[in-house]
């Protein structure tokens, strides 16, 4: 999923990282592309990896499960639609 530098929403889903990266370059994007779990959320996927567990109530609540991401997804950073290193 690529989301644009000053984008609320993605701007493009991909299916493989080629086709993201060939898109990104064609329209020199600035912004991050990240590989989502699929039929999951983003919190499940996390804590079923044990890449972040729960402490307090309030990381169990809705509005934190919806806003909930993890940089332990693969991700790549773009600036004018080159890959950053």
């Amino acid at each position: 999923m690529f989301n644009g530098a000053k984008g609320s929403f993605p701007s493009g889903i991909f299916t493989e990282l080629g086709r993201a990266e060939r898109w990104i370059e064609q329209h020199r994007l600035t912004g991050t592309l990240t590989a989502y779990p699929l039929d999951t959320g983003v919190y499940q996927w996390a804590i079923a990896r044990g890449f972040f567990r729960p402490r307090k109530p309030l990381e169990a609540n809705p509005e934190f499960i919806g806003r909930f991401t993890s940089a332990s997804m693969e991700h790549h950073h773009y600036e004018d639609g080159r890959r950053l290193a």
